[in-house]
């Protein structure tokens, strides 16, 4: 499995945010692209999952994906064991994922619980449920930490930390400190947008 930029470049609104960025990951290996805001993390996320072409260059992965992307797309009348259930079945995935999801993240006990009723953190909690519980072994996270107190954010280190022991491959966009030991740096500076 791999993902891989070469020389990608990224137009959004008539404007470039970034060009020729370039990098490989391998099994249990990772990433963190940072920079301030309005710079193209989200685009170069969205690349990378195949959301939006490259304005050059060319972006490819080898194994199935699970983004985590700025809404959760859960549906707030399901509970979240429901609503984790529903993006399970589709990535091949049954309850018992599910469940060791949830635990995964601290939230095992609010399964039976409506989506409506989480607070900003138990979402983006919830969010990176649906992507552990979804098997696949390139993670794509934009902005994980969001929302996030201490204690999730150590938890949410942890879970990636877990992921690439286990040979998958994290590529993750924030302006917050995440810390993920060894990871490739890839700094956009809206240098080109300017």
């Amino acid at each position: 499995m791999s993902l891989a930029f070469r020389r990608v470049a990224c137009d959004r609104g008539g404007r470039r945010l970034f060009d020729d960025v370039s990098f490989e990951l391998a099994a249990g290996e990772a990433a963190v692209v940072a920079g301030p805001n309005g710079v193209g993390k989200s685009s170069l996320i969205r690349i990378a999952a195949g959301l939006l072409p490259p304005a050059a260059g060319e972006a490819t992965a080898t194994g199935r994906i699970a983004l985590l992307a700025e809404a959760a797309a859960l549906d707030a009348e399901r509970t979240v064991s429901e609503g984790l259930a529903f993006w399970a079945a589709l990535d091949g995935a049954d309850a018992a994922a599910v469940a060791q999801a949830l635990d995964a993240v601290g939230l095992a006990a609010l399964g039976a619980v409506p989506v409506r009723m989480l607070s900003t953190g138990q979402r983006r909690r919830v969010a990176m449920a649906r992507v552990v519980a979804s098997g696949a072994p390139i993670w794509l996270l934009d902005e994980p930490g969001n929302g996030l107190d201490a204690a999730s954010l150590g938890r949410l280190e942890a879970l990636i930390a877990r992921h690439r022991d286990a040979g998958g491959i994290v590529l993750a966009a924030t302006h917050l400190p995440l810390a993920i030991p060894g990871a490739q740096t890839i700094v956009l500076s809206g240098e080109e947008a300017a």
